[in-house]
């Protein structure tokens, strides 16, 4: 993958061979700048990737314009972010609802209230995210993403903007929805914590891989 940036173009990734298997639990970790966050957007579509091919549940995503890559993101990928990226002037519920409603789901908010009293924020439907704290925050978001009931969970730092306890309530509640739907679950991660949890840990380095399992 390269990106052209004001002083030419910057190789992120680069001899990736990898392949995750249908409800697998992969880690990637690595230090910063060495392509983590990269090459889990380019396994959502989020990026495109200027050679070799990208393919999710059996779709090739280079083939896709950027309609069809939001079609197939519709339902069956779900992204947790590290920054939460909940839209503030939308309550905890319409920022779950929304998304559901704009993909044709005719019981959108009666999904998106049931998903956010599961992540215990029952009491904080009608609350705007500046209202409530950063796990608060990040359970909305893990509402949003898998109320579609996602084939494929991708993580980028799901914990890394909470305290101890916060993060270790989140990840809980992560591969609960993995268990819950089978879901194929991704997860960029710094905390050895949690991807000593993932089946498979797979390490990188200056835009390679360069190992698997914690080193």
């Amino acid at each position: 993958m390269v990106l052209k940036a004001h002083a030419g173009p910057v190789e992120i990734l680069r001899g990736i061979d990898l392949e995750v298997k249908a409800g697998q639990t992969v880690g990637l970790v690595g230090p910063s700048g060495s392509g983590k966050s990269s090459l889990l957007m380019l396994m959502g579509g989020l990026e495109r990737a200027t050679g070799g091919r990208v393919v999710a549940l059996g779709q090739d995503l280079g083939q896709l314009d950027e309609d069809g890559l939001a079609r197939f993101r519709r339902g069956k990928l779900g992204v947790v972010f590290q920054n939460f990226h909940l839209i503030p002037t939308m309550t905890a519920l319409e920022n779950v609802a929304v998304p559901l409603e704009i993909a044709g789901e005719r019981d959108a908010f009666a999904r998106a209230e049931a998903e956010l009293r599961g992540m215990g924020l029952g009491h904080r439907l009608d609350h705007y995210p500046a209202q409530l704290s950063g796990g608060e925050q990040q359970r909305v978001a893990l509402a949003r993403a898998a109320a579609p009931r996602p084939a494929i969970l991708l993580a980028d730092e799901p914990t890394g903007n909470l305290d101890a306890a916060n993060g270790a309530a989140v990840m809980d509640l992560l591969f609960g929805l993995r268990d819950r739907f089978g879901a194929t679950l991704v997860m960029v991660t710094h905390a050895p914590e949690l991807a000593a949890r993932c089946d498979r840990v797979v390490r990188l380095g200056d835009g390679r891989i360069v190992g698997e399992g914690l080193a």
